[in-house]
């Protein structure tokens, strides 16, 4: 008995919070994420208010490399020269023509740790929560839906393909969310790895040129992704609102009324 009266308590607080996403919360996310785009998207204006204070051209979220091009190394004497060449000539005939270009060791920064791009990380640390709120919120009106689907019964099932429907749609959002997490450690892991080349290999422009770019197509990539947030919700909120009574009663009682 405690049980039952356990889970049809969380039957209705799943049924109330849900109700309240679907109604109010997103809506109300809606026009946050709309005003958040329309402010990265702004370049006259820089607004001060929650999520604003961001970004407006892809010039301002360059970061400056802090790695010096080291003076070029004078061999002492030709016969260091001569053994250097050689110890090249046996990496290519062993097929290592990628290692020929040994690069500079680095024991230690110049300028202490290298730094993250400070305008893409407070940048991404608006955008991560959003995510986590959308995955959040997406599996507590799942798990609302899930409960409404009726018994497996034969004919009058039209009304549960919907409640079916609604289910997937909300879990490929879910899927959808969790991805865009992913694509941001994979900015972290790609530019950390340009950075060590820069390390190491000082004196090659297109590196530090990579580094940049790389910046600007993650700011690019935040920008659709709070699009993405934003469409999702306005998806999310119409769908189940045109559908809102198929989905609460799957199953109309005129065919009881028959018998």
């Amino acid at each position: 008995i405690l049980i039952v009266v356990f889970v049809d308590a969380f039957r209705e607080r799943i049924t109330a919070e849900a109700e309240d996403l679907v109604a109010n919360f997103f809506p109300k996310k809606l026009l946050e994420l709309d005003h958040f785009l329309k402010v990265m998207g702004n370049v006259d204006k820089i607004l001060h208010h929650c999520m604003c204070s961001l970004i407006h051209t892809c010039t301002e979220i360059h970061s400056e490399i802090n790695l010096t091009v080291p003076d070029p190394i004078l061999l002492s004497n030709l016969h260091d020269g001569l053994e250097a060449q050689n110890a090249k000539k046996r990496k290519l005939e062993d097929g290592g023509a990628e290692d020929m270009v040994t690069g500079t060791k680095v024991f230690v920064m110049p300028g202490g740790m290298m730094k993250s791009n400070a305008n893409l990380v407070d940048l991404i640390e608006k955008v991560k929560p959003e995510i986590r709120t959308l995955i959040e919120k997406c599996n507590t009106v799942k798990m609302w839906v899930q409960l409404l689907i009726p018994r497996i019964e034969d004919g009058n099932n039209f009304g549960v393909s919907i409640q079916e429907e609604t289910v997937a749609e909300l879990r490929t959002v879910e899927g959808e969310a969790a991805s865009y997490l992913d694509q941001i450690s994979r900015y972290y892991i790609t530019r950390a790895k340009l950075v060590s080349k820069i390390a190491k290999y000082p004196h090659v422009e297109d590196y530090r040129r990579t580094v940049t770019e790389i910046d600007e197509k993650e700011y690019i990539s935040l920008k659709i992704i709070v699009s993405e947030l934003r469409n999702q919700y306005v998806t999310l909120h119409d769908m189940i609102l045109k559908n809102i009574e198929k989905i609460k009663r799957p199953r109309s009682s005129n065919a009881d009324a028959l018998y």
